[in-house]
């Protein structure tokens, strides 16, 4: 019993260990990166582009909701077909309240009038031409009503390289794009853009490349009939883009070949852009060039072939944002090699609110280590977690319900983001470093106040006190509570500096920060710590943005 009694307990303290570096990993980040916020979830990508890594020039077109023509005959273009409805009323010399149908030969038969020759007409030229009509037969006192109720559906069959081929109904004006919608679209592997016929019977109607819609908005109307067939050509030659291009896509072209200034037409590249790299096959092996611009205009290129745009060309200057208590503008373009000092003389700031002396920098490359950092040591607690063995069915259940709860903070992790905070100022001193592209400096605003949150008992702002000391600034607030860890009090400055004591000296703007205290010896108080625990991450993070 005795032994079992120590495994438990080892067990206990093993995971209390672990949660407590979580949940310290988790605390850092909530409370000293108030700029962190949720990553925007990644656009999934569909089948087609795992398949091939980049997906067909198009591909967007059939991937959101698409508004047809209306079917009820409302559409004032529709064009009368045999088998259409229209609504007749007449009242004056002669009352007639009549339902008329279109007959074969493309008329409709009105009492007293005669046969109206109507097919082929406008939904709304309908109640001018049968106005005119009765206005023949009736001089005067003759008020008429017409409005096409239907329109009488047709059925067209969709096929070859779509999504799901088969037999669909529209009307006889909704244009070819709304029949492949219905039919899923063009198959993004194996589909052609530039090779979409419409059959009717073994003739010929229509054939339509879709690039000039895509690039242009042209594309031709005509009527299709019951019966008429869709079919869409299978994928032709292609040529696929990569790299610093505003459309990088999978492009097709008829025939054997096209040349790099054709290409260059559909992929645009960025202005930038100096040389390209082409890949391929030629006489069945492999292929690669390196080319300038110019090279590339006039290089033949074949199916299959990928093609890179790349900038090789040094670019003797980077930019990099002023975020903060600053005047003028916000965005500078500056040399490279340049250093922090020399940049700092051309910010205009008014030193009356700007707090100069406390300057940091935001840095991507670090942001980056610092997020590859977090999610190494994320998926190390995951993994402890998930592999921990269990002593006794009772402490597999209750370990079983502790690891849900982790993983849902584990989870909560995941989506903060690293703001990669550089401190470069100490004691009014501001180093001189070397600036990078895309470099934020960050000028703090001066203030007054202290704010203290965590482990007291009224989490407050006050005015900072030049004689207080930080147990001053806690007393304040209530002092201590029951949980608190008072050997353990964190100050984070305004430049980003972050230090960890008892008798830290407390200057203006300063944050105080006091630590919940976990004892691993007490089991039955884990539930109600992590609690806690949770409600305070929410009130930093609440405090901190």
């Amino acid at each position: 019993m005795n032994q079992q009694a120590n495994n438990q307990k080892n067990s206990n303290q093993k995971i209390l260990k672990i949660t407590s570096v979580f949940m310290a990993i988790l605390f850092f980040q909530l409370f000293f990166s108030p700029m962190a916020s949720a990553k925007t979830p990644a656009p999934s990508k569909s089948p087609a582009a795992i398949k091939t890594g980049v997906l067909p020039f198009g591909n967007n077109l059939f991937t959101g909701s698409f508004q047809s023509q209306r079917n009820d005959g409302l559409d004032p273009n529709y064009r009368l077909v045999p088998g259409d409805k229209v609504a007749l009323h007449m009242w004056g010399q002669v009352t007639i309240d009549e339902t008329l149908t279109v007959d074969a030969t493309g008329n409709i038969f009105i009492p007293e009038v005669g046969q109206v020759k109507v097919v082929g007409l406008r939904s709304a030229d309908l109640p001018r031409i049968v106005k005119q009509k009765v206005a023949t037969v009736f001089k005067e006192g003759e008020d008429v009503y017409v409005n096409l109720l239907t329109a009488t559906p047709i059925s067209v069959y969709v096929t070859g390289a779509v999504a799901k081929p088969g037999q669909y109904s529209g009307i006889s004006t909704n244009s070819v794009l709304s029949y492949l919608f219905k039919a899923g679209g063009i198959d993004p592997v194996r589909g052609s853009y530039r090779d979409v016929k419409v059959m009717r019977g073994n003739h010929l109607v229509a054939r339509y490349d879709l690039y000039p819609f895509l690039r242009q908005g042209k594309l031709k109307h005509i009527k299709f009939l019951n019966g008429d067939t869709i079919v869409v050509g299978e994928l032709a030659s292609t040529v696929t883009i990569t790299g610093d291009s505003l459309n990088p896509y999978r492009f097709e072209f008829f025939g054997k070949q096209m040349t790099g200034r054709q290409l260059i037409q559909y992929a645009r590249p960025k202005a930038k852009v100096t040389h390209i790299a082409v890949s391929g096959a030629r006489n069945r092996k492999p292929w690669s060039a390196y080319l300038t611009y110019n090279q590339f205009l006039n290089t033949r290129l074949l199916d299959g072939d990928k093609v890179r745009f790349t900038t090789d060309a040094l670019e003797p200057v980077m930019g990099i944002r002023i975020e903060g208590s600053h005047l003028g503008k916000s965005f500078y373009s500056i040399k490279k090699g340049s250093r922090l000092l020399e940049i700092l003389d051309y910010i205009e700031v008014d030193k009356a609110t700007a707090d100069i002396k406390n300057i940091c920098i935001k840095r991507k490359s670090i942001a980056k280590q610092q997020q590859q950092n977090l999610q190494k040591t994320i998926q190390r607690l995951e993994r402890n977690i998930l592999t921990t063995p269990s002593k006794s069915d009772g402490e597999a259940i209750i370990r079983s319900n502790e690891s849900k709860l982790m993983l849902q903070y584990i989870e909560h992790a995941k989506n903060t983001v690293a703001e990669g905070l550089v401190v470069v100022s100490e004691n009014g001193r501001v180093a001189n470093i070397l600036l990078e592209e895309g470099d934020v400096i960050v000028i703090p605003q001066k203030s007054d106040v202290i704010t203290v949150s965590g482990e007291v008992l009224i989490p407050q702002s006050m005015v900072y006190a030049h004689n207080a000391t930080i147990k001053d600034y806690i007393e304040r607030a209530g002092g201590f509570s029951q949980r608190a860890d008072q050997q353990k009090l964190v100050v984070r400055r305004p430049n980003g500096k972050v230090d960890i004591g008892t008798n830290l000296i407390v200057k203006p703007g300063d944050r105080v920060m006091v630590f919940p205290k976990v004892d691993p010896k007490q089991r039955q108080n884990f539930k109600d710590w992590v609690q806690i625990f949770f409600q305070l991450a929410v009130a930093i993070k609440t405090i901190t943005n």
